[in-house]
Order: structure tokens, then sequence, then C-alpha cells
């Protein structure tokens, strides 16, 4: 099992069980102060994927529109294991709101860009908040709250998505026709005020509870394994865009720093779908990389093939945004916690239904409307899969690993984002969405999107077939 330093940490028990639920006194101005920071986080995310294809265009960057995305992920892979580190030795307060300063400044980048690389390295900075505040969330989970409560806290982290995802493609719509796609991140900063003078006092609060940590050292081993990381990720995205002979040279430079980093970085066994804890970690890459590559790609499909306008087109992701709160609300349900494995599968499932289903929208004959309802499918698997994977994680991780196994999840996630991101990305390039006739508001070739979705629902069977492994060895499953 990984630790963040040669150092055991004193990490503190959860506050008192008084036997409420998440919203009883005690807990209360805790739940909604770190909810608060999810609302955020979802509002943020629901605007730019509905903003992206008129942004990418504008700044004549279509082809690099997947680096967009994924390169958000990248430097996230870098924020997670500090954060964790981080957490282990100060708590979760210091990064929580480092991070989200930081994210704020990347909005502004992006913002104001003047081209597609500056406004990736804006989603670059942003990606470093980013990683810092979600770990620093999920070590306040573990924390603060007993171990029956966790699953409903993430069920509430997922319905805090509710929101954002109805008002969000609305609001990011028409800001970004009537005002220009720019002001959807140069809101954002200026919104984090309210949030962040709500939740400051709860926070200080729990965290005073909590007997100090003992103070551990950064385990700069592992620090630079995360830079290295990075870097590689970074290279490989950068070898997918050139598509060249050229382009091999930094492919394989950033294999061999990725993989041996990602080695050092994930619990043993991960990436070879070890039973117990590191199936769960791998699992959880896999879902939020077959997941968010096809959704990166869906506004683009609505808006290029469709003609749909960015707001109708972003209002396609809504019912995702409502489904998955659904589904992770059901797996927070009294009586679950003896069916984890199978929901768990089940979410993968329906996962791929939904990408695949997705994908019919581009036979013209079928209503634009299917999208909405295929990933509506997705949220609901999403919300089983994505909670429960966290519960698992929680529960197989001894007390003094809480933040580095925290950390080794979010970093699967991003890992997993910017693997099957940029692989999107490639495909997209490769078979002719990037061309100059594309960046000129010329439809993309349909071709590019059904290989994408193919793609991405196989990765996600994939994972229902790996699920089996969750169990711990010799305990059954």
């Amino acid at each position: 099992m990984t630790t963040t330093s040669s150092t055991p940490v004193d990490r503190a028990a959860p506050l008192p069980d008084t036997g409420g639920g998440v919203l009883s006194g005690p807990y209360r101005a805790l739940t909604l102060g770190i909810v608060s920071v999810v609302l955020l986080l979802a509002f943020e995310a629901t605007a730019v994927n509905t903003a992206m294809p008129v942004a990418a265009r504008s700044l004549d960057g279509l082809g690099l529109y997947a680096f967009a995305f994924s390169g958000y992920f990248t430097t996230t892979l870098f924020a997670l294991v500090v954060s964790g580190q981080w957490c282990d030795r100060r708590g979760p307060l210091e990064p929580l709101f480092t991070g989200i300063a930081v994210f704020a400044a990347g909005l502004v980048v992006a913002g104001t860009a003047a081209g597609m690389w500056a406004f990736v390295a804006g989603r670059a900075v942003q990606g470093l908040g980013g990683g810092l505040v979600i770990v620093a969330l999920y070590v306040v989970v573990g924390r603060a709250f007993p171990e029956r409560l966790r699953p409903s806290v993430f069920a509430a982290f997922s319905a805090a998505w509710v929101l954002p995802s109805i008002v969000g493609p609305l609001v990011s719509g028409a800001v970004t026709q009537h005002l220009g796609w720019r002001w959807v991140f140069l809101a954002v900063p200026v919104l984090v005020l309210l949030p962040v003078a709500v939740m400051w006092p709860a926070l200080r609060r729990a965290e005073r509870a909590q007997p100090p940590l003992h103070a551990a050292a950064f385990d700069r081993g592992r620090t630079w394994c995360a830079a290295l990381a990075a870097a590689g990720a970074g290279l490989l995205q950068y070898a997918g865009q050139r598509l060249d002979l050229l382009g091999l040279v930094p492919a394989v430079a950033g294999a061999a720093l990725l993989l041996p980093a990602v080695v050092r970085l994930l619990p043993a066994g991960t990436l070879r779908a070890a039973r117990g804890l590191p199936t769960v970690i791998l699992l959880r890459g896999v879902a939020a990389g077959a997941f968010f590559a096809a959704e990166a790609f869906v506004p683009l499909m609505m808006v290029t093939q469709r003609d749909l306008s960015p707001t109708l087109a972003g209002l396609t992701l809504t019912s995702g945004g409502l489904s998955w709160a659904f589904g992770s609300w059901l797996q927070g349900r009294p009586g679950a916690q003896r069916h984890r494995e199978a929901m768990i599968r089940l979410g993968f499932v329906l996962t791929a239904v939904a990408i695949a289903g997705a994908a019919l929208v581009l036979v013209p004959s079928v209503p634009a409307w299917v999208a909405a309802v295929a990933w509506a499918v997705g949220g609901v698997g999403m919300g089983l899969a994505v909670a429960s994977i966290s519960v698992l994680m929680m529960k197989l991780s001894a007390a003094e690993d809480t933040g580095a196994n925290s950390a080794a999840l979010q970093l699967s996630d991003a890992l997993g984002n910017v693997l099957l991101i940029g692989l999107a990305g490639v495909l997209f390039s490769g078979l002719g969405g990037g061309s100059a006739a594309a960046a000129q508001d010329a439809p993309a070739p349909a071709g590019a999107f059904a290989v994408i979705f193919a793609v991405m629902a196989g990765v996600a069977l994939l994972g229902a077939v790996v699920s089996g492994r969750t169990a711990a060895a010799g305990a059954g499953g």
C-alpha cells in the first residue's frame, strides 16, 4: 500500500459519530462547505464543455481541441501527488484554498488568451489548482466523517452537479452567444469569493476538532515521479498532434518518462489489476477516461453534425449530470454496501451503452435528443460506479494511507483522462477532424466521432470485465 513519506502519519479519527446524517448538527456546516466547492467546480466544468467548441474555432485551434481538455489533466497529475503529501503533512486546508486560488488564476489566463496554445496553458494552470482541491476534499471526508456517512457525502458531491448541469449550459450558452466565450471563464473567479467566505469557518472548526498531525517530510522521490509523469503525458499528447515520423521521438520519450513514474505513484499491482485496492484505483481511471473522452466530443459533434447552437449542444449533457446524482444516491442507500461489486459492473455496462447510444446521432435520421437520453443512461452508470469506487477506496485504506490513496485515486482519474482524451484527439486529428477545412466551420468527418465513441465504449466494457477483481484476495468475488 502506498505511503507519502517514510515517517508514519498520526492521522486523526473522524469526528465522534452521533448517529445523525450528513446534515445533522455536527456535520451540517462542514457538508455544506465542502459541497459548495464541488458546486463551483461543477459550474466551471459544465460551462467549459458548452463554450469549448466556440472557443476553439475562435482561436483557430480545432486541431488542439482535445489538448484543451487533456492539458488540464496533465498538470493535475503533478498536483494530485503534491496535494496528497501536503494534506498528510499539514492537513487539507492549505492545499484546498491554495488550489482554489490557482484554479481561479488559470481561468483568467484562459479567458484572456490570444491563441489556442495560450488557452491550453490557462487550462493547465486550472489543472494545478483542481488537483490540489480534489485530494484535499477527499481527505476532509476521510478525516471528518465516519465510514457509514461517507457514501452519503459522495452522493452529495454528485448531487452538487445537478444545478450546474441544468443551469450551466443555459448560462454558458447565453453568455457565449451574446457576450463572448471569454466571459464564461472570466466571470467564475469573481464567483469564487462567496463560497470561500461561506466554507472557511466550517472547515476551520472541523480541522481544529482533530488532533494535530505529526510533521512528515515530503517524499521528494514521489514528487519527482509526479513531475516526470506529467512531462511524459505532455510529450505523448504533443506526439499525438504531430502524426508524423518526427512525432515518434517525443512519443518514445514520453512513454519512457510516464510508465516508470506511474508504477511508482500508484499502489503496487494497479496496472495489472491486482485484486482489491489496486483494481479499485485502476477502475477509477478507466471509468473517468472512457466517459469524459466521449463527453468532450459530444458538444462538438452536436454543433458540427447537427447544427445545434452552443446552448443546445451543452444541454445535451445536462441529463447526464442529473442522472449521475441519481446513480450516486442509489449507491448510498441502506444495504447497498453488500452490492458494491455488482453496482460497479452495472455502472460500466450502462456507461458503454450510453457512449454507443450517443453515436447514433451521427445517423441523420436519428433525432438529436437521442444523445441526451443516452447521456442520462451514462450518468446513472457513472454515479453508481464512481461513488462506489470512492467508498471502496476508503474502506480498503489504512488510516495513515488515506491521503496517499486518495491522491492515487485522483491520479488514476487524471491519467485515464489524459491518455484517453489524448487518444481521442489523435483519432480525431488523424481522421480529418482537425483539418483546416474543419477549422473554417466545415463539419468534421462523422467517421472521426464514430471511431472515438466506439473505442470509448469498448474501454467501458473492459472496465465491466475487470470489476470482478475489486474484492481483496481471499475475500471472494
